[in-house]
């Protein structure tokens, strides 16, 4: 276990504006190491994850393993794969979905844990909160976009759409994704992997 970043963590927790996450009883949900190679940086955790303490904990996260060609084992295993959302609690439900990722956390946070972690070689960008911090400026006019030039932002980036259920009609409108990106993906991951 890493000291500093349990550090990081006891710092999160503590910090006066994740007070009332601390009053519900959540953790901030996120795993890190020094020697991981891929970082997946996707919104925030949703209540089931939340609640559960692991991240990606639903049907998201199971399709996520799949494109990324790995098992849970893997996926799981911090000395390989980090998971660092936008932000580290479930913020609740929105209108369409649940809340957006707070917008000064990433930027706080972020930066202080890669400091630890200086093998991250691929950050796998998974929606548009993900990309938009990542990869800035470099970013097209829409996530399809974005997704669609994935190969511009390799090596060191791979931005995906969110693999949620609820965007079927995405996955029904770009078929490419799925028949060309996510084995691009695989690939990326595999040769991180081995």
């Amino acid at each position: 276990m890493d000291e500093r970043i349990e550090q990081i963590r006891h710092e999160i927790i503590n910090h006066a504006d994740n007070g009332i996450f601390l009053e519900r009883g959540y953790s901030p949900l996120f795993s890190a190491d020094e020697r991981a190679k891929i970082v997946i940086v996707g919104h925030a955790p949703g209540s089931k994850a939340q609640e559960e303490k692991k991240a990606w904990a639903d049907a998201s996260g199971e399709r996520l393993m799949k494109w990324m060609g790995i098992s849970e084992a893997v996926f799981r295993d911090e000395s390989k794969i980090a998971i660092l959302p936008m932000d580290f609690y479930y913020q609740g439900k929105g209108k369409t979905g649940d809340l957006p990722p707070r917008k000064d956390f990433a930027p706080l946070w972020h930066p202080k844990i890669l400091k630890c972690m200086p093998h991250a070689q691929l950050f796998v960008l998974a929606g548009q909160y993900a990309q938009k911090f990542y990869l800035a400026d470099r970013c097209k006019k829409n996530l399809t976009e974005t997704v669609r030039a994935y190969r511009e932002y390799l090596p060191g980036y791979f931005p995906i759409v969110h693999p949620s259920p609820l965007n079927f009609r995405w996955f029904a409108k770009n078929p490419w994704f799925e028949a060309e990106a996510v084995f691009c993906l695989k690939d990326c991951i595999a040769a991180l992997i081995s």
